[in-house]
């Protein structure tokens, strides 16, 4: 949740999405196998609303789950006019939905208009289109691009969603769809790795020894790299990785996969790593080793430049043999930035 906005979330788990996809079992994503309708939607929107006190964040109804614009118009609406009568009200802010590319046309953009809906997320996955077809995606390259078109026009904030190591997979795809992705300027992304969920395609290709999925370290390196691009393309990645559910766990539904509950610390923690590599890389080793390295950063980001569990600090310590290894904080120096002072130690 962020730290300013309550989100109401609202599963619709596979209803509106015509396709299976190789990695996609939704009721399991969701955490949940129970249909929705107008009643239910009223009951959960008002149980929230009663722990949501805070006046001074923002309310969002959010629809997840299947491909909310594959409803049949009614029953879109009827799900709508629920979510819209609480924003008349002044009780909510605003209404966000996901779906699919191929799932967007002026008639559906017109309706979400006319309801209040504020966000639409895209679920794009790849651009490659020998990757999309591997995966069951049903849609290509040019419905994403021709959905965010008439997205923009309609003026909708809008998110896209994408996934790294799908069947078919490769390192290059993965960043020719960040590019492409950073190309239609989103107001945010969200990435997910891909994961072997039980019930899947994926897991039947995974027991034939067809598909092998990312190893954590390599998933890593890889959203590492996603983060810095769309980052520093002032692109918000709001979400890496699936959210812990009491589904979503090894042994239950995730049969392989990099699956980390704390995935995006992990990244961020190997983020600055690299940074604090690159800036000890100017510096000779006989300059480094035995001496106490200081590392100054913003205060927000001084677990991460710790790392995970203390990570980084291990391992600076013990590659450049280290006397100490000091995380300080200071409010002038960016959350993305980090400067280093090394220090000899007096004998």
């Amino acid at each position: 949740m962020s730290k300013n906005r309550y989100i109401i979330p609202i599963f619709i788990p596979h209803e509106g999405c015509p396709n299976d996809c190789s990695f996609c079992n939704q009721k399991t994503i969701a955490g949940t196998s129970s249909q929705v309708n107008v009643e239910k939607i009223e009951t959960i929107i008002q149980s929230y609303l009663k722990l949501y006190t805070n006046q001074q964040k923002q309310r969002e109804i959010a629809f997840y789950g299947g491909s909310f614009t594959g409803l049949p118009m009614e029953v879109q609406k009827q799900y709508l006019t629920v979510a819209f009568n609480y924003k008349k009200k002044g009780l909510i802010d605003g209404i966000r939905l996901s779906t699919r590319p191929d799932y967007i046309n002026e008639e559906i953009l017109q309706q979400l208009k006319f309801y209040g809906v504020t966000i639409i997320e895209l679920g794009v996955q790849s651009t490659n289109e020998e990757v999309l077809k591997m995966n069951k995606r049903g849609h290509s390259k040019d419905d994403v691009f021709k959905a965010v078109k008439s997205i923009r026009k309609y003026e909708f904030q809008l998110g896209l969603q994408m996934m790294i190591g799908l069947f078919g997979d490769t390192e290059q795809r993965i960043e020719q769809t960040a590019k492409d992705l950073i190309s239609l300027r989103p107001d945010f992304v969200r990435i997910y790795p891909t994961l072997v969920i039980r019930d899947t395609a994926l897991e039947r290709y995974y027991y034939e020894g067809i598909f092998e999925p990312l190893g954590l370290e390599e998933c890593v390196d890889i959203c590492e790299s996603l983060l810095v691009a769309f980052e520093g393309n002032h692109i918000k990645v709001i979400r890496l990785g699936l959210q812990s559910t009491e589904e979503i766990a090894y042994g239950k539904s995730i049969i392989a996969g990099p699956y980390h509950p704390a995935l995006r610390e992990l990244v961020e923690s190997k983020m600055f790593s690299s940074r604090i590599e690159a800036l000890l890389h100017t510096k000779e080793s006989d300059e480094i080793k035995g001496c106490i390295l200081t590392v100054y950063c913003h205060p927000r980001s001084a677990s991460k430049v710790a790392g995970h569990k203390k990570c980084n600090k291990s391992y600076f310590l013990e590659k450049y043999q280290l006397a100490k290894f000091i995380v300080k904080t200071q409010e002038n120096i960016d959350e993305k930035e980090v400067e280093i002072q090394i220090t000899k130690v007096l004998k």
